[in-house]
């Protein structure tokens, strides 16, 4: 089931890289470390944690999800790579696609918002497939539907979104099967809101990513809802983001 080059991705490859590079290297720089546990993942994966000792997190920036001590961080970032640093985590700067690691050496693997941004998402899932040991567990969130596609996808550098068959078969075609799944986001009911936030990043970008950091991104973790767990996978009509906690087949 190839993903299909579509008329609304008008960047091309190393644009869409540099947009990558460019949009989360300045939004790490102007950011602080967010501690895991103020995030709504933390009570799911708290148990995984201290079930699997030997845990990678990949692209995490200043949004890490697992505990800082005991997992390892790969990230491109440098300055996410700082900061996790200087809060005791152990972090090496390399891609999704050329992992530092040794095959099966780790327990629990995470990326979580990292497919949709790369352009070759299999060989991605084979890099994590080989890191990931017999019994591992993989845990992974990705953006649905084409049709929710908007130009703040082009912004923000995804290559896709995925359609809940087509993420199952190719995760799948991996040696993967989904264990659980949780409803991670829906679609935002108002697309003049985030063509008003693009604006204002293209724009204004580092008034909005002051207002980021300061305003929004706290009154979001306040704002938080718990997540849940099922079973397989959900309905998905109208989701706009799905977590899935994978096994290996």
């Amino acid at each position: 089931m190839p993903t299909l080059a579509l008329p609304h991705r008008t960047a091309a490859d190393a644009d869409l890289k540099r947009i990558n590079q460019a949009f989360y290297d300045s939004l790490w720089s102007g950011s602080r470390l967010v501690d895991p546990r103020r995030f709504n993942t933390w009570p799911m994966v708290r148990e995984l944690a201290m079930a699997l000792p030997r845990r990678l997190e990949i692209a995490p920036g200043l949004r890490p999800r697992l505990p800082l001590d005991g997992t390892y961080f790969v990230d491109i970032s440098l300055a996410a790579l700082g900061e996790l640093r200087s809060h005791g985590a152990s972090a090496a700067r390399a891609s999704i696609s050329a992992l530092p690691c040794a095959d099966e050496s780790f327990d629990l693997v995470c990326a979580l918002d990292i497919l949709e941004h790369v352009l070759d998402d299999d060989k991605a899932l084979r890099e994590l497939s080989r890191v990931a040991a017999s019994d591992a567990r993989m845990l992974i969130s990705v953006p649905l539907h084409e049709s929710a596609w908007t130009e703040f996808d082009d912004f923000v550098g995804h290559y896709r979104r995925y359609e809940p068959d087509q993420i199952l078969h190719k995760l799948s075609q991996h040696g993967w099967t989904v264990e659980q799944s949780a409803i991670y986001g829906m679609q935002p009911s108002s697309r003049s809101v985030l063509r008003l936030g693009q604006w204002y990043l293209t724009h204004q970008r580092e008034r909005a990513l002051w207002w980021y950091n300061r305003v929004i991104m706290p009154l979001g973790l306040r704002m938080q809802k718990p997540l849940r767990w099922q079973l397989g996978m959900p309905v998905c009509d109208g989701v706009d983001e799905l977590l899935l906690l994978c096994r290996r087949t």
